[in-house]
């Protein structure tokens, strides 16, 4: 499954979408699945210093795209928000350490085939655990984002 955004895999997360910029999330679209009812995405960076950070965690999308700047509530007509390692809901992007280089932002998006039932505020392991069994395909895209 191809992911694309405003970003092109492996290059550089444009500003907007990092706690620099407007810290919004980006608009993403992936291929469309045969029989999958809904899709998620967890958003990670395996480069943090204390191990894998998690900066979005999003499920029982219905369609394969979303808009830039997902609002950052729980429920929304786009689907059902998590918490980051933030401890928000929604979206929060790219904040690496100033002194780190570059690190590596996976979009990981996951074609379901079903509706996940409702978690308030679900981590991406939860969610990952509750996705078990029912994933048809994934696909990422990489960005990267180094701070000034």
């Amino acid at each position: 499954m191809q992911v694309k955004s405003s970003f092109k895999n492996e290059e550089f997360i444009p500003v907007k979408y990092t706690c620099d910029g407007e810290d919004i999330s980006p608009p993403l679209e992936w291929d469309k699945v045969d029989n999958a009812k809904t899709y998620a995405i967890i958003v990670e960076d395996p480069d943090a210093p204390a191990g894998t950070f998690i900066h979005w965690v999003i499920y029982n999308i219905k369609g394969n795209s979303l808009p830039e700047n997902v609002p950052k509530k729980e429920k929304s007509e786009y689907g059902i928000q998590g918490i980051n390692d933030f401890e928000r809901i929604g979206y929060n992007g790219p904040c690496p350490p100033r002194t780190h280089g570059a690190h590596r932002y996976y979009f990981n998006v996951y074609a379901l085939d079903t509706e996940l039932d409702y978690k308030s505020k679900i981590t991406a392991d939860e969610l990952k655990e509750m996705m078990e069994g029912h994933i048809l395909a994934t696909g990422s895209i990489m960005g990267k984002y180094k701070r000034k």
